[in-house]
C-alpha cells in the first residue's frame, strides 16, 4: 500500500510518529525532546566522548533504529540502492551547519514542532527562521543549485553506517564504555530495547512515507504542493492533544524546558538548518532514512552532524538554556555563546558560498 497517495493517509502516518513520541515520553524520554535527531545525536557524540558535556551524553538507540528500520524496509521492498560520490565534503560541511543551528536553537525541527505543540511560543518564532532557510534554499534550486548525480557504487559502502551503529549499539549496552550522564537530558531516556523497537517503526514509516520537515515547506515553495505537510500536521496534533492531557502545554516564551528567548538567534539558527537542510537533500531526519536506504552521501552528512555535535560542545557554540533563579543561582536568559554567534554567521556565509559555487546552466 503506497502512503503517498492521499493527503489523509500521510495525516494518519503523522499521527503515528506523534503515538511513537508520546510512547517514548511516557517511557522516560524528556518530554519535550521526546524525539529530536540533533540532540540524539550530540548525546551520541557526548556518550563516545567527542565532547565532555556531562548532563548530554547517552548513546541513543532511537538514531540506531531510524537508520535500521529504513534499512530493512527499503530491503524488504527492494527500494534499497546504494549512491554516492556527490560532493561528499560539502555535504559533510552541510550536516556540519545544520548541526550548529540546530544546536544553538536548542533542538532539530522535529523538535521545533515538538515545543510549537507544548507552546513554546520560542519554536513559533524559529519556524519563521526555518521557513525562510528553506525559502532561500528553494530560490537557489530553481536558480539551478546541485551537487550533481549520486551514482551507483558498491553496495559496501552502504552498509557501512547501518553496520557501525548496530555494533555501537551492542557495545552501548553489553559494555561500560560509553559515557552515560547522571543528571540532564541525557539521563532520561526510555529503556534500550524498547525504544529500538519504537524506533524501528519510526525509521520503517519514515522511509515509506518520505517525510521531510524541509522537504514539506520546499514542495509548497516549488510546486505549490501541500501533501508532505499533513505528515506534519498529524504528528502536530496528537502531540498537542498528549501535552494538553499530559499538564505539559504552557502558552509562553518564559519557563520553557531546555529553550531560550534570544528570538534573533533562535531565527538565525533555525534559518542555517532550513538553508542546509535544503541544499543536502533533507532534514536531519531525512538524511539518516536516506543513509539507512543507501546513500552513502547521506552517511557523510550524518558524520558532518556528528563532528558538528562535538565542536558545538567543545568549543561553546551551543545554546544555553534560560533558567529562572534559585537560591543557590540567579536567573539565566540563556541563548548562543558571542563564539556560537559568530559561528551561525560564519556558517550561513558559507551555505551561500555553496548556494552559489554550485550553481548549474539550466538548459531550456
Amino acid at each position: 500500500m503506497s502512503l503517498l497517495d492521499s493527503k489523509w493517509k500521510l495525516a494518519l502516518t503523522g499521527a503515528v510518529f506523534g503515538i511513537l513520541a508520546v510512547v517514548l515520553a511516557l517511557l522516560g524520554n524528556p518530554g519535550n525532546m521526546a524525539i529530536c535527531v540533533a540532540c540524539f545525536i550530540r548525546d551520541i557524540a557526548g556518550a563516545m566522548k567527542l565532547h565532555t558535556a556531562a548532563p548530554v551524553q547517552y548513546f541513543r538507540p532511537e538514531i540506531v533504529g531510524f537508520v535500521l528500520g529504513s534499512f530493512i524496509i527499503s530491503v524488504l521492498t527492494k527500494e534499497y540502492r546504494t549512491t554516492g560520490g556527490s560532493a561528499p565534503m560539502i555535504r559533510f560541511i552541510l550536516g556540519f551547519s545544520m548541526m550548529v543551528g540546530a544546536l544553538v536553537f536548542l533542538g532539530c525541527p522535529l523538535r521545533m514542532l515538538l515545543r510549537m505543540s507544548a507552546g513554546d511560543l520560542n519554536a513559533y518564532i524559529a519556524l519563521i527562521g526555518f521557513a525562510g532557510g528553506v525559502g532561500t534554499g528553494t530560490f537557489f534550486l530553481k536558480k539551478g543549485y546541485s551537487l550533481g548525480r549520486s551514482n551507483s557504487i558498491s553496495s559496501t559502502d552502504g552498509y557501512v553506517l547501518p553496520a557501525a551503529l548496530l555494533v555501537l549499539f551492542i557495545l552501548s549496552i553489553c559494555t561500560s564504555l560509553f559515557a552515560i550522564s547522571e543528571k540532564g537530558p541525557g539521563s532520561m531516556h526510555a529503556p534500550a530495547l524498547i525504544t529500538l523497537v519504537v524506533a524501528l517503526i519510526f525509521g520503517a514509516i519514515a522511509q515509506k512515507n518520505r517525510v521531510c520537515f524541509a522537504g514539506s515547506i520546499r514542495d509548497v515553495f516549488l510546486m505549490r504542493d501541500f501533501s508532505l505537510l499533513s505528515i506534519l500536521g498529524g504528528f502536530f496534533v496528537i502531540m498537542l492533544i498528549f501535552n494538553i492531557a499530559h499538564g505539559s502545554f504552557k502558552l509562553s516564551f518564559t519557563g520553557q524546558p531546555v529553550a531560550h528567548a534570544q528570538h534573533i538567534w533562535n531565527i538565525l539558527g533555525m534559518y542555517l538548518v532550513g538553508f542546509s537542510a535544503v541544499l543536502a537533500g533533507g532534514c536531519p531526519m531525512r538524511q539518516l532514512i536516506l543513509a539507512g536506504q543507501g546513500s552513502a552521501d547521506s552517511s557523510v552528512t550524518v558524520i558532518g552532524m556528528l563532528i558538528g555535535a562535538a565542536c558545538a560542545h567543545n568549543f561553546g557554540l551551543a545554546s544555553s538554556a534560560a533558567a529562572a533563579a534559585t537560591e543557590t543561582a540567579p536567573a539565566t536568559v540563556g541563548g548562543p555563546s558571542p563564539a556560537g554567534q559568530v559561528a551561525v554567521i560564519a556558517l550561513i556565509a558559507v551555505v551561500f558560498l555553496i548556494a552559489v559555487t554550485n550553481q548549474k546552466k539550466i538548459e531550456i
